[in-house]
């Protein structure tokens, strides 16, 4: 049986300075931390900007063959030290994105961002925890992974198997409320908290010095967006988007690096045609299972996914509606 604990750190808690100059310093949890990583295999990354590297997750299901990492995860490395956005979905593979970072600079890791509560986005942060960086997503994303924990660490469990061993959710300490700013050395990171949209707790990260944004899953290109939070908050979110001064995003799901605000478009477009046939059908009185029928259906053949996310969409995208 795998054990596994949920971490609880108290709302608003002020995060102190990270500790320690390396990983590899004094405390046993931190010497254990760098055996860990001396084994594990480093990830390709690919350097989208200065500084800035990228993991592409794979367009598949969670697996002990991917170890649960289906998103991106990225690296930020500043003068001083080093921010992680995103960690995948293992303890194993957190361990491996830290022998890659570890295999690119000797600076510490000063913080572990999550940019929503999703499993395939924030198991690797065990792989961190104990190391002296600091936890920081949306304000609600703390409530979110305790109100999920059970459910996902159950289903991750299974999907990964053995690599999922010493999986845990692990509380952010920095809580982001609008926008907050983090200095890596020469390298100042927007962190903004969003309303509800694909999620109630999305969060992206802006590295003003090469104008990358990490924009988490409320950006997905190639593979379908999945709603799990409200459909017409999406679409508001996208507009606020379109406003950032990025040069690049990095999806949640999707190519390394794609243009912006371009990278934008089809996913406003399958969201747009979600709102107009699901409302249509609400309107005319019809059922989630016509209406699965009849929604968007020419994103069909656009998306990597459809058949599979397209339904729970429509079923997410009706409950909402019928209440306007």
């Amino acid at each position: 049986m795998i054990r596994r604990r949920i971490e609880t750190r108290g709302r608003g808690e002020r995060a102190s300075s990270p500790a320690f100059p390396r990983w590899c310093t004094g405390l046993a949890a931190g010497l254990a931390l760098c055996v860990a990583a001396d084994a594990a295999e480093p990830l390709r990354l690919e350097e989208v900007a200065e500084g800035v590297h990228v993991y592409t997750g794979p367009h598949e299901e969670a697996t002990s063959r991917n170890l649960g990492a289906v998103g991106n995860a990225g690296v930020v490395i500043g003068t001083r030290s080093v921010a992680v956005i995103d960690t995948g979905g293992s303890p194993a593979f957190g361990r491996r994105l830290r022998a890659s970072i570890e295999s690119l600079t000797d600076l510490p890791i000063a913080y572990v961002v999550s940019t929503h509560a999703h499993p395939d986005h924030v198991f690797g942060n065990a792989a961190f925890d104990g190391g002296g960086a600091v936890f920081a997503g949306h304000r609600k994303l703390g409530r979110a992974l305790a109100v999920r924990a059970p459910f996902y660490l159950d289903a991750f469990e299974r999907l990964v198997g053995a690599d999922f061993e010493g999986a845990r959710i692990v509380a952010p300490a920095v809580e982001v409320s609008g926008e907050t700013r983090i200095d890596l050395g020469d390298r100042v990171l927007v962190l903004a908290a969003y309303p509800t949209a694909h999620t109630d707790n999305d969060l992206t990260v802006l590295d003003l010095r090469t104008g990358t944004l990490f924009a988490g899953d409320l950006v997905f290109v190639d593979r379908l967006p999945v709603v799990d939070g409200s459909l017409k908050g999406w679409l508001d979110v996208i507009q606020a988007l379109r406003r950032v001064p990025a040069a690049r995003v990095v999806p949640g799901h999707g190519p390394a690096s794609a243009p912006w605000p371009d990278a934008l478009d089809a996913q406003e477009r399958y969201l747009r045609a979600l709102l107009r046939d699901v409302r249509r059908e609400v309107a005319a009185g019809g059922r989630i299972d016509t209406a699965i029928s009849r929604a968007a259906p020419e994103e069909r053949g656009r998306w990597i996914g459809f058949d599979r996310d397209h339904p729970r969409n429509v079923t997410a995208s009706f409950t909402e509606l019928e209440w306007e």
